[in-house]
C-alpha cells in the first residue's frame, strides 16, 4: 500500500484506550480493505469512463474484418459472422 507518510511515522495511531494486538490487527485489516476498495472503485470508474469514450460498434472498422476460416464444428456459423 502506497502512503504519503514519511518513513518512521505510524500510519495509524491510538489516541485513547489500550487496544490489544488482535484489536489493532483487526483495525489495520479493515482500514487496508477500505483503502483497497476505494482504489478498486477509482480504477473501475476510470475503466467505465474510457469505455464510454471508445467508439461504438457501428463506427468500429475492425468489426468488418472476418477472422480466418477454420474447419471444425460450428465453422458454418463462424463463416458468416465478422467476429
Amino acid at each position: 500500500m502506497t502512503t504519503s507518510q514519511p518513513a518512521g511515522h505510524p500510519l495509524l495511531e491510538v489516541v485513547a484506550g489500550h487496544p490489544t494486538a488482535e484489536e489493532m490487527a483487526a483495525l489495520t485489516a479493515v482500514v487496508s480493505a477500505a483503502a483497497a476498495a476505494r482504489q478498486r472503485d477509482a480504477r473501475s470508474a476510470a475503466t467505465r469512463q474510457a469505455a464510454a469514450q471508445a467508439p461504438g460498434g457501428w463506427t468500429d472498422r475492425a468489426a468488418l474484418l472476418r477472422a480466418p476460416l477454420t474447419p471444425g464444428p460450428g465453422a458454418w456459423r463462424r463463416s458468416g459472422r465478422p467476429r
